[in-house]
């Protein structure tokens, strides 16, 4: 950046407004335990470690190691143009202690992973924003920086608290979808009656015998909900025994998890299940004016990103795309081939939003959006609706359909729940579920006929694949083998209806859909020959989930 951009400002909160502000004699300070020496960020009033409450800023020496970046290329806000570098970078005192932050002092071509880099902060009215240069004498005298190395999770996993497993109890009966299109203009909450009643129907049920709801992720703003259970309540005038319209679920699909749970507690028969986005419209709405932006300083999660541009998961993951690639001497011919292998399934998708033929070549001619990601590694924003149908097993038979059976829920938190803070060699909250979900089962990866495996970028499904155990970390590149093996009629089909890079994003209920369609051998066109097993995960980044499904 040649000048300093129109930054968000970040809302210091009661935690956090000392780190903010505490940048002006030009020294860094970062939460700092007393008891055993952690640094950690962000602010907790506990340590991470030890739990130790004698927690306060300490100094630090300013220096740090990039462990991730991604160059911007695409205008995410209006005065912070780009190119620009958003990085996450280790401080030298605690590589655990880190802070996504912006590059800045050099070309952005000239940043890389072990790259030292000091800070310099840029002061906005009372606060301090922490960026980071390059920092000459040490990168000199002693070359690249350490990196952290990757923390092992599974050791976390506690064994089954039961052998009572609550996805013997419920199947999943009915499933329904909108119209789904790019700039519908349509009430979303019509989207959603669409799909409910298909589902409804497509269960065999009543309006009336459905007695529990649940949504994901509840009445939100911004094109990602139709207004949660009120609003569909209010429509089609329901009398729900149990509702759930939750947003801190495992992945989108968790509010399916919560569904089997109800039903298996015995709340519930049949819990109907929903998700609407109309991100496509309200993008729209937007840009014409006639929706009008939330404004004010950024805060929640934002709060620490925001200031330094990284507006979008597709820097925050990039981030971790680029620490994989150097960690492990790859490229982009893996994700490249996902993308490539979702478009052709696409093709065979008369539902699917892109459908024109996509080349390897086509892949690696495309603008950049934010490396290493271009077009093709990114979702396709859209608007739609998909419902689901959670019953109790013992009603499964009565259903005009074969009923989808649960064999495993993946749900465990076994990293922190952060973007930046702890996993950097794949996509934040793969690892967990996928550890936690063959724990709940007989079955291993070679069982698995047909992966559904969330693809809001290219490398999220990459993530996925190594996390649950199909290859190994930073095998992705051989196993996929160009494509071969993640073909429809490859070892192990990914995403035959085309996955959110080609087919729309529908924000993880897309894959419950199609595993549903392709375990019925209703997946015309598409059909993955004898598919008795699938997998389905959810989540772009935390927190996440993973399940099981068989045909009955």
């Amino acid at each position: 950046m040649t000048s300093a951009p129109d930054r968000p400002l970040p809302q210091p909160t009661l935690a956090s407004a000392e780190f903010w502000r505490s940048g002006a004699d030009g020294v860094l300070r970062i939460s700092h335990c007393a008891d055993c020496g952690r640094f950690f960020h962000p602010p907790m009033p506990v340590c991470l470690s030890c739990r130790g409450r004698a927690v306060s800023l300490a100094p630090t020496s300013g220096k740090a190691v990039v462990v991730g970046f991604s160059v911007n290329h695409q205008t995410w806000l209006p005065k912070f143009p780009p190119p620009y570098v958003v990085a996450v970078v280790a401080l030298a005192e605690d590589d655990r202690a880190r802070l996504t932050t912006n590059i800045v002092g050099c070309e952005p071509t000239e940043v890389h992973i072990g790259m030292r880099v000091r800070v310099r902060f840029e002061p906005v009215d009372d606060l301090y924003l922490p960026l980071f240069e390059p920092d000459p004498e040490t990168e000199a005298a002693e070359g690249l920086g350490p990196l952290p190395e990757p923390r092992e999770v599974r050791n976390a996993l506690r064994p089954m608290a039961s052998t009572r497993k609550y996805e013997d109890k419920v199947a999943l009966t009915g499933v329904g979808q909108s119209q789904v299109g790019r700039r519908l203009m349509v009430d979303p909450i019509s989207l959603t009656v669409d799909a409910c009643l298909a589902a409804v129907a497509d269960a065999g049920l009543d309006l009336s015998e459905i007695d529990g709801l649940s949504t994901y992720p509840g009445a939100v703003p911004g094109g990602m909900s139709e207004g949660g259970i009120t609003a569909l309540t209010e429509a089609l005038q329901l009398t729900p025994t149990w509702v759930n319209g939750a947003r801190e679920v495992p992945g989108q699909i968790g509010s399916i998890t919560a569904a089997m749970l109800a039903v298996a507690a015995g709340l519930c028969r049949h819990v109907l299940c929903f998700r609407t986005v109309w991100e496509s419209s309200h993008s729209a709405l937007l840009r014409s004016g006639e929706w009008h932006p939330d404004g004010g300083r950024a805060s929640g999660m934002m709060e620490f990103r925001a200031p330094f541009g990284a507006m979008s998961a597709a820097q925050w993951i990039g981030c971790n795309a680029s620490h994989y690639m150097h960690r492990y001497g790859v490229g982009r011919d893996a994700l490249g081939a996902i993308a490539v292998t979702a478009r052709a399934g696409a093709v065979r998708n008369p539902e699917a939003l892109y459908r024109d033929p996509l080349t390897i070549d086509d892949y690696f001619n495309a603008r950049m959006v934010t490396t290493p990601f271009g077009l093709y590694d990114c979702d396709v924003p859209c608007d739609g609706a998909i419902a689901v149908v959670v019953s109790a097993i013992e009603t499964a038979d009565d259903r005009p359909h074969p009923p989808v059976l649960v064999e495993a829920v993946g749900t465990a938190i076994l990293e922190r729940l952060s973007w930046d803070q702890d996993t950097l060699t794949h996509t934040p909250q793969s690892r967990g579920p996928s550890a936690h979900l063959w724990t709940r089962t007989d079955l291993t990866p070679v069982d698995v006929d047909v992966a559904l495996l969330y693809d809001g970028f290219t490398f999220n499904a990459l993530s996925w694949i190594e996390g649950l155990g199909f290859c190994g970390p930073g095998e992705a590149t051989d196993f996929i083998a160009g494509g071969k093996t993640i073909a429809l009629d490859g070892p192990l089909p990914l995403n035959p209806h085309g996955g959110q890079l080609s087919a729309g994003r529908l924000h993880g209920y897309g894959f419950i859909r199609e595993a549903m369609l392709q375990l019925r051998g209703d997946a015309h066109g598409r059909q993955v020959d004898d598919a008795r097993v699938a997998v389905v995960t959810a989540g772009g980044g935390v927190p996440s989930g993973a399940m099981l499904l068989k045909r009955a």
